[in-house]
């Protein structure tokens, strides 16, 4: 029996630092695995319906379309600057104004369209290692390798992130812990660009 590359490649993509990474890792840290729960399941669902509409063609079509592809760019630029500014200016403390909360299912959804990593890593999975059957066939493949190997993956970032609350027991290991993380999203708007 043989393991499809698709898998390897798909895990290594989403596994290493990104955007939802960081995200994931700073509210596991901040709310806990409970409450990032929404969150995590967004992040895996987006990440599916973004890679299969890859194997659709939208992402090749979107090279196509230089002002839509300009567009997206700077949204995703734009909200990855806005959570970073969030991330910066978080605050421990549990008496939290109601606005101060994870990012939520639809949102986390929503995210990964402007997610430029996603798209680069599905549309090079989509070329790299393409699928004999018609485009249908080849969404639901992409979608459900991309969602099933990103199910493990967010599920570890926020274990990790919920895990450093053990060492963040201070005010100030705190604001270090989501300046970094805030830094770290920060530059991937530059990326965007890139």
């Amino acid at each position: 029996m043989t393991i499809d590359p698709l898998y390897g490649f798909v895990f290594f993509g989403l596994f290493s630092p990104g955007p939802n990474v960081v995200l994931l890792t700073a509210s596991g840290a901040r709310f806990g695995i409970r409450r990032t729960l929404p969150h995590l399941f967004g992040v895996v669902l987006g990440v599916g319906i973004s890679a299969g509409l890859t194997g659709l063609g939208i992402a090749a079509l979107l090279q196509q379309a230089p002002m839509l592809e300009l567009a997206l760019k700077i949204a995703a630029s734009g909200w990855m600057l806005y959570m970073a500014w969030g991330l910066w200016h978080s605050d421990r403390r549990k008496s939290k104004a109601e606005r101060d909360r994870p990012m939520t299912l639809i949102e986390a959804v929503l995210f990964q369209w402007v997610n430029p990593k996603v798209w680069a890593v599905a549309l090079a999975a989509a070329s790299a290692y393409p699928g004999t059957a018609g485009p249908w066939w080849e969404a639901v493949r992409l979608g459900t390798a991309f969602s099933g190997i990103n199910l493990v993956c967010c599920l570890f970032w926020t274990s990790a992130g919920a895990l450093l609350t053990y060492l963040l027991t201070t005010p100030t290991a705190w604001r270090v812990f989501t300046r970094i993380m805030a830094v770290a999203l920060g530059s991937f708007s530059v990326m965007v660009f890139l």
